[in-house]
């Protein structure tokens, strides 16, 4: 029996998705989904088991052995690998490039998509990415696309990185971010793409709570909570 919707947020980095996707499935009790974190988890994975990102064999090898589970928390998400707890160390600089990178390969990406296919079968899931509502779930009932320009979603990522203790440059937070769009919106493979279907959400100058009251009110009018 289907538990609910499935609803796709994509957008580029540090666009707000996977803040306003976890407020939103708060309101919403939903669980869910940061894809973002699943390839943070396969490029931490490369560096535990020292694979080399052209190293296909080993890769594939790595992709069927690896194990990876997301745990909901009212604090936020807990992601497992191989059974640890590794949330904390994804969200670290040397994983930020390593995902962008990993995540243009294609083996990397089918195996992700199996696996976010399986969690969100049942409905009842918000999932956020570069490509959930294009390849993912195409037929997501709701899909989000995340617009804010460079220089606020570099601000964004700073003060992130401030409040960890990071001492970041701005200037080169938004190149990291430009180079980011280019290459996620460029890659060969589920490249990040609006799909034509979705709902603009710019959020340069909105705060998480307007921007995720916005949506939930979209989503009730359109349908009812299931």
């Amino acid at each position: 029996m289907r538990k609910g919707f499935v609803i796709a947020i994509d957008g580029p980095a540090a666009s707000g998705k996977s803040t306003t996707a976890r407020e939103l499935a708060k309101e919403m009790q939903y669980i869910y989904i940061d894809t973002g974190a699943m390839y943070r988890a396969c490029g931490l994975q490369t560096i535990l088991k020292e694979i080399r990102l052209d190293d296909t064999k080993a890769l594939e090898t790595m992709l069927m052995m690896i194990s990876i589970r997301i745990e909901y928390s009212p604090a936020g998400n807990h992601l497992y690998l191989d059974g640890k707890d590794v949330t904390e160390r994804i969200r670290e600089a040397d994983i930020t490039r390593l995902a962008s990178e990993i995540a243009v390969i294609k083996i990397v990406r089918e195996r992700m998509v199996e696996l976010q296919r399986e969690m969100g079968k049942d409905g009842g899931v918000i999932m956020d990415g570069r490509d959930i509502g294009t390849v993912v779930f195409p037929d997501a009932d709701f899909k989000f696309f995340m617009i804010a320009d460079a220089r606020t979603r570099a601000k964004r990522r700073w003060l992130e990185a401030k409040e960890k203790g990071e001492i970041l440059d701005l200037e080169e937070v938004e190149k990291e971010l430009l180079w980011r769009d280019k290459n996620d919106s460029t890659r060969e493979h589920s490249p990040l793409k609006r799909a034509k279907d979705a709902i603009d959400i710019d959020n340069s100058s909105l705060t998480i709570q307007q921007q995720t009251g916005l949506m939930s009110n979209i989503i009730k009018r359109g349908k009812i909570y299931v």
